[in-house]
């Protein structure tokens, strides 16, 4: 023994959370068989040992005893308060009427609540016998059969299960229902999907754009309104930029841009409804991000109901490629372009792209300078096709920039893909 730990005082036990009475106990027990000298035979040592264990026997089956009473009060407390919100299901209260009706232990309700379960749902009656418990095995087949009984089974009758099985999809347990989903009659901005290709193009008189001043930068390629007022026909769209001072058009953008929002939401409804003048739209994109993106959402009902709701997202740089695949729908009405998605691809260091019948590829420097475009379909090279005024359709474009390519390549395979062999043909026989 130690000087920090003396376990014939019952001080030393009581610190280290043991009752008044069973720390006396143990300490009783230290002090009527103390361990001998280290001298001492073996055997005796072994002796006193299995002496002071023996005595201290009921104090260890009190503490047992103890605290299995505190662990089946804390869970059936628990149970008791699942079931009091709502929150217990069926099994819960067969554990909580086998302890009120029959005065069943934890480990005897749940055999009991297992059983009544089972006779519930429609289930054959089959003892767990495979859940570790110290009740005699008796004791809970016991209880499972009553709580078998109680809840509807009968051994003795052939087709019980087959008849429980069919009455129990009409009964409900104690579980709240599912909350039914309300769909809000205008969906937030905030849930618009980002832009792609699949969706039909529009007017630009019917586009609606709204950007936040934070993306009208001073160098050409990141300001997203020079962007779009450089596309042929943009010109026609409804463009609003959400400022400091609220919703605006591009004429009345001051100098300073980028402040925090000031304005409150129902003048921002305000000025976006003054500025949409209650026109129809077809294609609508948000460019506003954080708190903008906030903002928009509690004036969402100002926002017109279109075919497409699209949003941009993520970093700058994907936003930039989200407005260009926005723009790229938008047309003046006086051509014709195909619509559908895009597939790309790459080749070794070939860029691809394919749409119907349709596949544009770069396939080399162009003579002269340049990148060279063949459009081709499943028979060879796309020869034969006119735009809707019979004009050819050339299926070898030279692309000035790399980086124009595809952006070009798009481009000629909507033309291509607006345009059909029976148009050449008319315009050759009026030629």
């Amino acid at each position: 023994m130690s000087d920090a730990f003396d376990p014939s005082d019952p001080a030393a036990w009581r610190s280290r959370g043991r009752t008044p009475e069973h720390a006396a106990a143990i300490a009783a027990a230290w002090q009527t068989f103390p361990d001998l000298p280290a001298d001492a035979p073996l055997s005796d040592r072994m002796a006193r040992g299995r002496e002071r264990i023996a005595a201290m026997r009921s104090v260890n089956d009190a503490i047992a005893a103890e605290s299995a009473t505190r662990r089946e009060v804390s869970n059936f407390a628990f149970t008791e308060d699942q079931v009091r919100r709502g929150r217990g299901n069926d099994r819960d209260i067969a554990i909580l009427r086998g302890r009120e009706s029959y005065a069943l232990s934890w480990d005897l309700a749940n055999r009991y609540a297992d059983g009544w379960y089972a006779a519930h749902v429609g289930w054959p009656h089959r003892y767990p016998d495979g859940i570790p418990s110290v009740t005699p095995l008796a004791d809970r087949h016991a209880a499972y059969d009553q709580g078998f009984s109680d809840g509807g089974g009968d051994r003795t009758d052939l087709f019980d299960a087959a008849r429980r099985s069919l009455v129990a999809d009409m009964r409900r347990d104690n579980l709240p229902r599912d909350p039914q989903i309300i769909l809000a009659g205008r969906p937030a901005p905030s849930s618009y999907p980002k832009p792609s290709d699949h969706h039909r193009p529009a007017r630009w008189s019917r586009r609606l754009l709204i950007l936040g001043a934070d993306v009208i930068a001073a160098e050409p390629a990141w300001d997203f309104l020079a962007i779009t007022l450089a596309r042929p026909g943009a010109e026609a769209a409804t463009i609003v930029v959400l400022t400091a001072d609220g919703f605006v058009s591009p004429d009345a953008i001051g100098g300073q841009t980028t402040d925090a929002i000031m304005i409150d939401h129902q003048a921002a409804a305000a000025q976006l409804s003054a500025l949409l003048q209650n026109r129809e739209y077809d294609d609508v994109l948000i460019a506003l991000q954080g708190h903008d993106l906030d903002l928009i959402d509690t004036v969402a009902h100002i926002l017109p109901l279109a075919r497409t709701l699209e949003r941009t997202r993520n970093s700058r740089l994907q936003q930039r490629t989200h407005l260009r695949t926005w723009l790229d729908r938008g047309f003046t009405g006086t051509t014709v372009a195909a619509q559908g998605h895009i597939r790309w691809g790459k080749a070794i260091t070939a860029l691809y792209g394919s749409l119907g019948e349709f596949t544009a590829r770069h396939v080399g420097p162009a003579p002269g300078k340049g990148h060279l475009v063949r459009v081709e379909t499943k028979n060879g090279l796309a020869t034969g096709f006119a735009t809707t005024d019979g004009t050819p359709l050339d299926p070898e474009i030279v692309v000035t920039s790399k980086a124009k390519l595809r952006g070009e390549i798009a481009a000629t395979l909507r033309a291509f893909g607006g345009a059909t062999r029976l148009m050449a043909a008319a315009d050759r026989r009026a030629a």
